[in-house]
């Protein structure tokens, strides 16, 4: 399929201005396809027919059947598994094996939430004689969802997904850098017969189609992805019609390994944790403290484990892929010469593959020793292949520089001892916490989340449809 079209009321048609926006591939630098721009004009038109097809076919569905027509996604994703992760691994520069994975999870969201869409169960409360109190749980309404670039395929099947299944009816604007995924699912969604209007697509820029979702009064409830800069943004743009949100905002996620962990299995899933997508990803364990006493043993192992990384174009399917614009490889290398300027220990560098000489965006995968809990790259999102080591003396120091951060999405605890496990995890200001390892392949049924900067609300599991649904209280005086 072209993607020249945006998809508004179960109709693909051109952006209002008729004006596009290239699309290029990470792994070559060179354009792949364009993209609409859409508008204010087109952000008012999805919304419409969103509202449209709450209060009408859609909204009226039973719950079942919204059930079922979701497992029929999931399994016409599964279908085209190999053309979508084609699409995906050409648009954002990731390794084919992690295309794959991305777009099963796709279609694991489909699947788990078709089969929560008809166990969404009220409650009723016991109150004074001669009163029935019931408590529903309905569909908010219309719903935007504003996703991000590193995992096209998966957050919109982890937005969406929930969102669908509580019987809303939804307006995607996913990002430019790459989103061509959304587009082919969004057109194997109307073939597998969701009506009009259920899911509509705006692709455009944040500053237009983004800054028009936001601010649109016809919404009820707004999922957010992105950097926190943003993230106020669109609070600030949905409080002027009181339009609560979903924010996931990113994370500088610990990896906190004492000194009676299993250090090999660390090593590989510490690394694996920051090379993942190449470091793009909001949960990436980006931090890892080490215990002093075994500091030098767990950096060599990290050290062996990174100077075999290589990274290379997509088709090649190697451990690692570039970053995704330009702008994003300026940023990272930004702040690997920030290091250097600072005199911070390199302790390994990853390798990159001969044919990222032939272009494309590539970083070399890094590994900094000694980081002060207080620096730059100890502290900020990098959101690249990048990974710093910390010492750390007993478990309250560990717990203050873990905790010594704007972030807390995830964070790894690796240690035999039963008591500390748990003690950290109660301690460690994070929405999840892994002991003995970390990431569990999509995670689609585990509640995902932040506190402080990584943003607030929670995707995944029943908490998301929680998210997208609202209590009414209903109290019958029957005497």
């Amino acid at each position: 399929m072209t993607f020249d079209k945006l998809m508004i009321g179960g109709r693909w048609r051109p952006a209002t201005e008729g004006q596009t926006i290239p699309v290029f591939a990470p792994s070559t630098g060179q354009q792949i396809s364009s993209i609409p721009r859409g508008g204010e004009a087109d952000v008012g038109a999805a919304v419409k027919a969103a509202r449209e097809a709450f209060e009408g076919a859609w909204g009226a569905m039973p719950a079942f059947e919204r059930g079922r027509l979701l497992s029929r996604f999931a399994a016409r994703i599964l279908d085209h598994a190999e053309e979508l992760a084609l699409l995906e691994a050409s648009d954002t520069g990731k390794p084919m094996t992690l295309a794959r994975n991305d777009i099963k999870a796709c279609a694991r969201y489909f699947e788990f939430y078709g089969g929560a869409a008809d166990k969404i169960h009220g409650e009723t409360i016991p109150y004074l004689s001669g009163y029935q109190v019931i408590v529903m749980r309905e569909a908010r309404g219309v719903t935007g969802h504003i996703i991000p670039w590193n995992y096209p395929a998966q957050m919109f099947g982890r937005t969406l997904a929930p969102a669908l299944a509580a019987g809303n009816a939804t307006v995607l604007k996913p990002a430019e850098e790459a989103c061509l995924s959304s587009f082919r699912l969004v057109d194997i969604a109307m073939d597998v017969g969701f009506p009009e209007g259920a899911i509509n697509l705006v692709s455009g820029l944040g500053s237009e189609a983004g800054a028009a979702l936001t601010a649109h009064p016809g919404l009820d409830l707004i999922s957010f992805t992105g950097s926190p800069a943003v993230g106020t943004l669109v609070q600030q743009a949905a409080a002027m019609n009181h339009v609560p949100c979903v924010l996931e905002l990113g994370g500088k996620s610990p990896q906190i390994v004492f000194d009676d962990a299993d250090v090999e299995s660390a090593s590989k899933a510490i690394t694996a944790g920051i090379i993942q997508n190449a470091g793009q990803t909001c949960s990436a364990g980006s931090r890892v403290l080490i215990h002093q006493k075994v500091y030098d043993q767990v950096l060599a192992a990290l050290a062996d484990r990174f100077s075999r990384v290589v990274a290379g174009p997509h088709e090649l399917d190697l451990d690692c892929g570039p970053v995704i614009s330009a702008k994003q490889q300026g940023r990272v290398e930004n702040y690997l010469r920030e290091g250097e300027r600072d005199g911070v220990t390199v302790a390994a560098q990853g390798q990159l593959h001969p044919r990222t000489q032939d272009g494309g965006y590539f970083v070399t995968p890094t590994l900094f020793s000694n980081v002060a809990s207080t620096h730059l790259l100890a502290q900020e999102e990098i959101f690249g292949p990048v990974l710093v080591a910390l010492p750390f003396s007993d478990e309250a120091d560990a717990i203050r520089i873990a905790n010594d951060t704007p972030y807390g999405l995830m964070a790894g605890i690796w240690t035999r001892d039963g008591g500390r496990q748990l003690r950290l995890a109660k301690a460690v200001r994070a929405g999840q916490i892994y002991v003995n390892g970390f990431g569990a392949g999509g995670g689609i049924e585990l509640p995902f989340g932040g506190f402080k900067r990584s943003g607030h609300g929670r995707e995944k599991g029943f908490e998301a449809l929680r998210e997208f649904t609202v209590a009414k209280t209903v109290i019958l005086n029957h005497g």
